[in-house]
């Protein structure tokens, strides 16, 4: 079985995070929600408080077939300031396994990191200098597939992102059959 973590902190972008984990869980892929710090509990974007199943520190040494970094700031902040999802990103960058970014993320997490290099990728409007810093091109589309990056631009992508996530993971016709049950298909 596919698996997959979603990284959460405080300031995590909610439709993101939760979209993401429910379209992976609904195409059944083991999908991990791991809390960055010592709590796992996180204050989210918009107040909601979201519990998740382990701590990202619990993640490192473990193989995963995609990586998942909800934006909002400054959750996308948090991530990148965390140890641990620093850590599994290099990992799975190293390995050429899915890293999947939305919304902030891809500039302030991945771009922060350098990860993107000799790559085109996408972020929510106004973060498009921090992910030059590493990508090569940012454009203005919902969803860059580029090697072994996803990235995505905000909110109203999130579902269309969280299904190219399965697709990438799980295959096509998995997103195929869960984007149809969602009525997108």
């Amino acid at each position: 079985m596919a698996n997959v973590v979603v990284f959460i902190a405080h300031g995590t972008e909610e439709i993101e995070a939760l979209t993401c984990i429910d379209v992976c869980r609904r195409a059944g892929i083991d999908t991990t929600i791991a809390a960055v710090g010592d709590e796992l509990q996180v204050k989210a974007a918009h107040g909601v408080t979201l519990t998740a199943d382990c701590l990202a520190a619990d993640c490192v040494n473990q193989t995963w077939d995609a990586v998942i970094l909800p934006g909002g700031m400054p959750g996308a902040q948090n991530l990148a300031d965390s140890p641990a999802v620093s850590s599994v990103l290099a990992e799975q960058h190293r390995q050429q396994k899915w890293i999947a970014a939305i919304c902030a993320a891809p500039a302030v997490v991945l771009a922060g990191q350098q990860l993107l290099s000799g790559r085109r990728a996408t972020c929510y409007p106004g973060f498009e200098e921090a992910l030059l810093e590493s990508a090569t091109m940012c454009v203005t589309e919902p969803i860059i597939v580029d090697g072994h990056f996803i990235t995505s631009r905000g909110p109203a992508t999130a579902m269309v992102f969280a299904l190219r996530v399965v697709a990438a993971v799980a295959g096509d016709e998995a997103a195929r059959a869960i984007a149809k049950d969602l009525l997108l298909a």
